[in-house]
């Protein structure tokens, strides 16, 4: 989920450039905020009908539906990402109307991260330790906070909020002239993020084992877990952010259509993949074959209801790669500034 918000972040800046603030708040709300009420609010009770099954006393829609009513808070399953990166769009779009006059300052800013990225990577890992860690000794890196169908990890917050704007930085001056450049520095040494990736995710993994043994941990190995994912989550963020510029490049018509379609597969595959779940629970199979039955119908269903749905005109315009261009309410750049990049 870091990931998501870094990669959310890229595109920010030169989205408001482009748009104003109010056009690119608009599109938000239509593309975030109303995918968030509508799958929260009517597909996940449907999602999680075959969990209640599994435990009711009373199996039966009207029943599910009390006991549903009946919980403190609205389960929203993953779509919890998108209410908090809306939150996070909006305070961008509000920090973009404070500092419009000092945009040169966040393009040297953004520069500074191309022309020094050891320097600027050690301050963003040293940030992410500030931004996480104190949050995880206090409340734990698992719990969470729930009010009505927004919920989110109370360690992480500041650390998402990071990520993202960390990625709106890097991204202020286009992400081709960048950290992101086909020949940039994550690009040229992706072996080495690869094995820190593989290093820091393997430590993580042994702390955890460690601290899940002892119902008591001490503060040392809380510490160091909390470290050990800051580091892993860090590692693995650039890695896939270098691998992805380095490698990815061919071009086809399947990649076309799942890049196409990804947004909408992410905002209904939860509904698919608990399904088929609760299908693979009767069939006397190896759990390596009814996971790959899982993830093969999670895949083809939400991919192809997707491309169904954005055959929908209405639909398209929400969750489709291709929508109506906004209204320019800025003037058009000169040809010595940062071109536009599309979201």
């Amino acid at each position: 989920m870091s990931f998501f918000f870094l990669l959310s972040g890229l595109f920010v800046w030169p989205s408001l450039e482009r748009k104003g603030v109010r056009t690119f708040l608009a599109d938000r709300l239509l593309r975030i905020g109303l995918p968030f009420l509508l799958i929260a609010l009517m597909l996940m009770p449907l999602a999680h009908y075959p969990t209640y099954l599994q435990t009711a006393t009373e199996p039966g829609i009207e029943a599910f539906w009390r006991h549903w009513l009946a919980l403190p808070f609205w389960p929203n399953g993953p779509m919890w990402f998108l209410w908090l990166l809306l939150v996070w769009d909006s305070a961008a779009a509000g920090l973009h109307s404070l500092i419009q006059s000092q945009g040169k300052m966040v393009l040297r800013l953004s520069s500074y991260a191309r022309t020094n990225p050891a320097r600027f990577l050690a301050g963003f890992l040293l940030a992410s330790i500030v931004a996480y860690v104190p949050l995880a000794l206090i409340f734990g890196g698992s719990a969470w906070f729930h009010r009505g169908p927004f919920s989110f990890q109370l360690s992480r917050p500041l650390h998402y909020a990071l990520y993202f704007f960390t990625g709106a930085l890097i991204g202020a001056c286009g992400i081709e002239r960048g950290l992101l450049m086909p020949d940039g520095p994550l690009a040229r040494r992706w072996s080495r993020w690869l094995a820190a990736a593989a290093g820091s995710f393997v430590l993580w993994l042994a702390v955890m084992s460690q601290i899940v043994a002892d119902p008591a941990p001490p503060l040392a190995w809380q510490i160091a877990g909390a470290l050990s994912f800051v580091f892993a989550c860090f590692a693995s963020c650039l890695f896939t952010l270098g691998a992805a510029v380095r490698f990815a490049q061919l071009r086809s018509r399947v990649l076309d259509s799942l890049k196409g379609n990804a947004y909408g597969m992410y905002l209904i595959h939860y509904l698919f993949i608990v399904w088929l779940q609760f299908a693979m629970l009767g069939p006397s199979l190896p759990a390596v074959v009814k996971a790959a039955v899982v993830f093969t119908g999670t895949l083809a269903l939400s991919w192809g209801a997707t491309a169904a749905l954005r055959q929908i005109p209405a639909v398209a315009q929400i969750i489709g790669e291709s929508r109506r261009a906004p209204i320019p309410t800025r003037r058009p750049a000169r040809s010595h500034e940062i071109p536009s990049l599309s979201d």
